[in-house]
């Protein structure tokens, strides 16, 4: 899909930097979805949550909510050929919405405040799998591990410095030269890894359970505590839906705003929702039949990934090249989406006051180190800080983006796009539809309009309400 329109915007770009190429786009948007949302957090929420019954249901919120969000920010970004900085001023001269604009950026910046750390994690294991600290240990000796790096806030704030590092280094190069070029690199290597680390695990002895576990829905599990732990799960499950996909805070924005008009906009969604998802699957089957066939309990909270697989890695031939292989994979994973995140803001700095890239990159780089400090330090110097029924500065970070600014975001894309207040439902639908490809089901106009809000906003009450009853206990 070479570009061959240029349009002159503000940010002190001579023409708007488009992708190169159709496969650029959709990796690069497919490596800003894919990252420690499917490979660190989904399996870990999907333990928690019972396995296959949890997956059947964030698979139906991927197609039922995700899919059309996604269409919605790609066509939003793509009509105005601006980051959310500029871009509902100029769908909307109103300016009804024009306050929607700082959501995006604000959301985007909360979710590096502690993803950058979490992407230092995956870049700390590398060496720790290399030196075979782990070969023949036992879940406890990885635990204990994990627990001593997150007690050292040197060393956490090293690593997190190298990923923001990295992050920006690359942005600084350009879209083309710089986020295109090096994230296509990562996408094919992380696949080619992940097909490879999942046909070690689902052979190993004792898989076969944990493969039920993860693929056979069992609602059982869900109603073990009550409707209150089902309205938890669904709750679960549609911000897991929102964050695996980077929906509701204009992340998947900026990248409609990067592509031209050759290819309609529902299957390019439909080719990233793809690819997201397989990465998020793979993840399960490299993780769950490990965890049956070591007697790792699934359900052991964003910690899963770190002591789980050592200890597989541990126990195979040649174990610490291949979990040092892993890590540099999945912090592939990470990076993709720290970079493309960055480019977030880098373009809605660029596009709101009119500077150039560098200075972009230098404004952005110093406040994501200075707001990244409080996740660093919550699990040392800060750890009695905690909200109950959250939890500590990380999860209550999480719970503000994933809970929060993600299905709430979503809700205002999808009433910017299909209601007469805001961009409007004929202005999307031929924006989404220009070009050759897939159409956007003009059949599920009143499921769009009505629908997708309302769930949302039941969803996002059920969620809340064990929360509020627990406080109220307080």
């Amino acid at each position: 899909m070479a570009e061959t329109k240029s349009v002159k915007p503000a940010g002190g770009e001579q023409k708007r930097e488009h992708f190169a190429s159709r496969l650029g786009f959709i990796l690069i948007a497919a490596g800003c979805a894919i990252g420690l949302g499917n490979v660190w957090r989904f399996p870990y929420i999907t333990g928690e949550y019972g396995g296959g019954a949890f997956v059947l249901l964030y698979l139906i919120f991927l197609v039922i909510l995700g899919l059309p969000v996604m269409v919605m920010e790609f066509a939003v970004g793509r009509a105005s050929q601006k980051s959310c900085a500029q871009a509902f001023d100029i769908l909307e001269p109103k300016r009804r919405f024009h306050w929607f604009s700082w959501w995006g950026y604000i959301g985007c910046m909360i979710l590096m405040m502690f993803y950058t750390t979490v992407a230092g994690w995956m870049l700390a294991y590398v060496p720790k799998m290399a030196s075979g600290m782990f070969d023949g240990g036992t879940a406890e000796v990885t635990g204990a591990a994990f627990n001593a790096m997150l007690a050292n806030p040197s060393e956490l704030m090293g690593w997190m410095l190298g990923a923001v590092f990295i992050g920006f280094l690359i942005c600084s190069l350009g879209l083309q030269k710089g986020v295109e070029r090096i994230t296509k690199w990562m996408m094919a290597i992380l696949f080619v890894a992940m097909i490879a680390l999942c046909i070690r695990s689902v052979t190993l002895p004792g898989a076969a359970e944990g493969l039920a576990f993860y693929l056979i829905p069992d609602f059982s599990r869900m109603f073990a505590g009550g409707w209150t732990t089902f309205g938890e799960a669904v709750y679960a499950a549609m911000g897991q839906a929102f964050f695996s996909l980077s929906l509701g805070i204009a992340a998947m924005e900026i990248f409609g705003s990067r592509i031209g008009r050759e290819r309609s906009l529902t299957g390019e969604a439909v080719n990233v929702t793809l690819l997201n998802t397989l990465v998020a699957i793979l993840a399960g089957l490299i993780i769950f039949p490990a965890c049956f066939a070591y007697n790792v309990t699934p359900d052991s909270g964003p910690s899963l990934v770190f002591v789980t697989l050592p200890v597989v890695f541990g126990q195979m031939p040649l174990g610490n090249i291949w979990g040092a292989l892993f890590f540099v994979f999945m912090s592939f994973a990470a990076l993709s989406t720290v970079i493309a995140v960055f480019e977030n803001l880098i373009s809605f700095t660029m596009d709101k006051w009119d500077v150039d890239r560098k200075r972009a990159v230098a404004i952005n780089a110093v406040l994501v180190v200075v707001l990244s400090l409080p996740c660093v330090f919550g699990f040392n110097v800060l750890a009695g800080v905690a909200i109950p029924g959250i939890g500590d500065i990380q999860s209550i970070e999480d719970f503000i983006v994933s809970n929060n600014m993600l299905p709430l975001g979503a809700l205002i894309f999808v009433l910017f796009c299909t209601q007469r207040f805001g961009w409007g439902w004929k202005n999307f639908l031929a924006e989404a539809d220009a070009g050759e490809g897939m159409k956007f089901p003009a059949w599920s106009r009143l499921w769009v309009k009505w629908g997708i809000p309302v769930l949302i906003v039941i969803i996002f009450i059920m969620g809340y309400a064990p929360k509020v009853a627990l406080w109220l206990d307080l």
